[in-house]
């Protein structure tokens, strides 16, 4: 056998296989012998049909499958002993069976070749969160809002009111066009922005009054539309006293006492900000190592990649696009995202390499340990056995390498801490 490795690119290569007839013929003999038992043609007994009549019949199906054969057989044995790494599934570009030669050509992606730059002087900062009692009485204003009262307000509308009117469209002349009335139109101050111009009229203002609102047009050269509301209502949502007996209700039993509840959220505050601060970590250090490393990406790659951001774009949305959405112009539009989580996984597996990672079986044992703390009701036992199923294995296998990953990097550039204020509610 003969093998000649041809870059193509960077993430491209075809190899070539020579085969003599004498490495080849045993299968071809094989498949010719297949055929002749399975093929019935009329006037022949099956089994004995004439062997020049099944080679014009069905040669080149024949030849093909033998190819096939020959090139799977080989390239594992070839990508071994070359070191290659592919990228993606093996294709058959050609074959041809001339001059008592079989010769194969196949074409495939394989991982780039790069090196990692000095990661050392690469500096992050990490967001340090600190909870305060204000943050707290924050937290429990928005819980009560769920068991919040909406009461008639006498007082002129404020932030985080209410304000029912009849809303009427005008002409150019300040006249109400006809058809346009559109009447009991709930405005919820708390959710237009502050410049939004229906809340900056309506703020202040109170049941019996009439406001006039102009919106101001989006482009150069556009009208102005001009509204009027009248005002028949103020609402405002009236919260209930946080007390004991509320605190039973809210929690479904599980506290009794109003610091009890107090003090579990502080710790789910703290929890929850502690996360987002490594997340957020992670998160930097990625989009570090992807912008210092302009790593080639295998197509295949990318597609695999452009498929998962498809699927979960399609899941967020109930399983299928709406109508009018183009799947495919979708799919286009991944691509620059795709190709990121592509060199990502690229630079991810070159620190992994280069630092030995490996996952074992002490290492799911230990993370079964970690996750059980966190959930009483769950046993080391069963999640161990959870974590070892053909469904789960990989999953936890690359989730524990991917800390271990992260892990070393974080070991190797530096982190600064920085004091940040719990961010208010984003409303």
């Amino acid at each position: 056998m003969q093998k000649n490795i041809t870059n193509v690119s960077e993430t491209e290569q075809e190899l070539e296989i020579i085969l003599t007839a004498e490495e080849y013929q045993p299968e071809y003999d094989s498949e010719l012998e297949e055929a002749r038992r399975s093929v019935k043609i009329k006037g022949f007994r099956q089994g004995h049909v004439p062997v020049g009549m099944i080679k014009r019949m069905i040669g080149p199906s024949i030849e093909a499958g033998v190819a096939e054969k020959m090139a799977s057989k080989h390239f594992a044995a070839i990508a071994e002993e070359e070191k290659i790494n592919p990228a993606s599934r093996a294709q058959i570009e050609s074959f041809n069976f001339e001059n008592g030669n079989l010769t194969i050509r196949i074409s495939y992606e394989i991982h780039p070749e790069f090196e990692l730059k000095d990661i050392s002087t690469y500096t992050f900062t990490q967001a340090e969160y600190t909870v305060t009692d204000e943050d707290i009485d924050r937290e429990i204003r928005l819980i009560l809002r769920g068991h919040g009262t909406m009461v008639v307000s006498e007082e002129p509308a404020a932030e985080g009111d209410t304000v029912i009117g009849d809303i009427t469209k005008l002409d150019a002349e300040g006249n109400p066009v006809e058809g346009s009335k559109n009447e009991n139109h709930h405005f919820n101050l708390e959710y237009l922005p502050a410049d939004n111009p229906f809340r900056v009229a309506l703020e202040g203002k109170k049941a019996g009054d009439v406001a006039d609102v102009t919106v101001e047009p989006k482009t150069e050269g556009g009208e102005a539309i001009r509204y009027s509301v009248e005002i028949k209502e103020v609402k405002r949502l009236e919260l209930p006293e946080l007390d004991d007996e509320l605190v039973k209700e809210i929690s479904q039993q599980r506290f009794e006492k109003v610091e009890d509840f107090k003090g579990d959220i502080r710790l789910q505050l703290v929890q929850h900000f502690s996360d987002k601060s490594e997340h957020d970590l992670l998160e930097a250090i990625s989009a570090k190592f992807i912008e210092e490393h302009p790593v080639p990406t295998p197509r295949a790659m990318v597609a695999q990649f452009q498929n998962m951001l498809l699927e979960n774009a399609k899941r967020q949305i109930g399983g299928q696009f709406p109508k009018g959405l183009d799947e495919r112009e979708f799919f286009n539009t991944m691509k620059p995202n795709a190709e990121k989580h592509a060199r990502w996984l690229l630079v991810s597996q070159k620190i992994a390499k280069e630092n030995s990672l490996e996952v074992t079986d002490e290492d799911i044992k230990a993370y079964a340990v970690k996750e059980a703390e966190k959930e009483p009701s769950l046993t080391v036992e069963a999640l161990l056995e959870t974590y070892n199923s053909s469904e789960f294995k990989d999953y936890i296998i690359d989730t524990i390498l991917k800390e271990k990953i992260y892990d070393v990097i974080k070991s190797k550039v530096t982190i600064t801490k920085e004091a940040t204020p719990i961010p208010v509610h984003d409303r």
